[in-house]
């Protein structure tokens, strides 16, 4: 399991974002994104990237990956969503913290995971 932090502006970007994980990045969101406060986020992502942040964040969630870390960074590199994301592993000191906190913060709302779509042309009807 890996936890991937995403700072936005708006919710909107944290929806997309969320999205762009699982249709382009092809990651399986596990459960719920949780909403952390954003100068926490703040303080996590600069921390883990040692470098100070081009911009403060107006709204930040949690969001758990079933992928391990590598794979996720990989995935993650090759989209271009509107929010910034940090992959943050168990090699990182803020790990326990995060996942000790992670089910205490509450869920955020107006998020659903995308579903597999059906296709009708794998079992096109016979016409004899």
């Amino acid at each position: 399991m890996t936890i991937v932090l995403i700072r936005a502006e708006n919710q909107t970007k944290i929806l997309n974002s969320l999205a762009d994980i699982e249709r382009h990045a092809g990651l399986k969101i596990n459960g719920t994104p949780r909403i952390i406060d954003n100068n926490l986020a703040d303080k996590y992502a600069k921390s883990i990237m040692k470098d100070r942040l081009r911009s403060k964040s107006k709204i930040a969630v949690l969001v758990s990956v079933k992928e391990d870390a590598t794979l996720s960074i990989l995935q993650i590199r090759k989209i271009h969503p509107p929010a910034h994301l940090v992959v943050i592993s168990e090699e990182y000191r803020q790990w326990e913290e995060i996942k000790k906190i992670f089910n205490t913060l509450p869920p955020l709302k107006g998020y659903y995971s995308s579903k597999k779509k059906t296709n009708s042309a794998k079992n096109p009807p016979s016409h004899k």
